[in-house]
């Protein structure tokens, strides 16, 4: 995402990837429609911006990813402030959450991540993006930064073996493919929603570009989580290991 500047200097278009999916991002109250307040309770702004601001300051304290990632961060020299790195804000339906690089932000969708499990994942996300922008230089106007970051993205707090056992043979290569399987198409869907600009097969020839690399660096979490394991806690216990207090 981008910011789209209220002044006379111009911002340039490739800046603004993504921001229709955050009209707040552009200045704009976003409005809920009738069927969305129908089937998915939207229209309670502050009630929900109260819920959410809540689900993160609970992810801050509880949640041992989380805490991972801001000690992460803050080791790298780039401490968040939940007042000023964090924004519970109306977004399109088709995205819970992003992370605008202009402003250093993270936006979590209040209309739509309504849990707190929801708001972890979206936060352990979006802060390996921010991770990825402080510690690596990350530009998200090239392509094969925002397949490398959207690829991690996905391997550490999104795919699991356990979910790919559930999917067909359960045998530890077949496991291991649609592991990778599952990360290919969530970085591929993540680009896509950025990049309109961008084909599909453009995104996935950038993906397995980068892949191999992208795919092994498991920097600062150490380990792909497990469902239902204790692996978030032992990454957490383990943070030490990275020099991350």
């Amino acid at each position: 995402m981008a910011d789209q500047s209220s002044g006379s200097t111009p911002v340039d278009k490739e800046d603004n990837w993504g921001y229709d999916l955050y009209p707040e991002r552009r200045g704009e109250a976003a409005q809920a429609k009738w069927w969305q307040v129908a089937l998915f309770g939207a229209g309670q702004v502050k009630t929900e911006k109260i819920s959410c601001e809540r689900n993160v300051y609970n992810c801050f304290q509880n949640s041992p990813l989380v805490k991972l990632m801001y000690s992460a961060l803050k080791a790298s020299g780039c401490e968040i402030d939940l007042r000023r790195h964090i924004a519970c804000e109306v977004c399109d339906v088709k995205v819970s959450g992003g992370y605008d690089p202009r402003l250093n932000q993270i936006v979590i969708c209040q209309n739509v991540a309504r849990s707190k499990g929801m708001v972890q994942g979206i936060l352990t996300h979006e802060m390996i993006h921010m991770f990825d922008a402080c510690r690596h230089e990350l530009s998200f106007k090239d392509l094969n930064h925002l397949a490398c970051t959207e690829i991690r993205a996905a391997n550490l707090t999104h795919c699991s073996f356990m979910s790919a056992m559930t999917q067909g043979d359960a045998s530890f290569f077949r496991i291991q493919k649609q592991h990778a399987e599952c990360v290919k198409n969530k970085a591929l869907g993540s680009v896509l929603a950025v990049r309109p600009d961008v084909t599909k097969e453009e995104a996935l020839a950038v993906i397995d570009k980068v892949f191999l690399k992208c795919y092994n660096d498991l920097e600062p979490i150490g380990r792909r989580i497990r469902r239902n394991s204790a692996d978030m806690i032992r990454a957490y216990q383990e943070r030490t290991n990275y020099g991350y207090e």
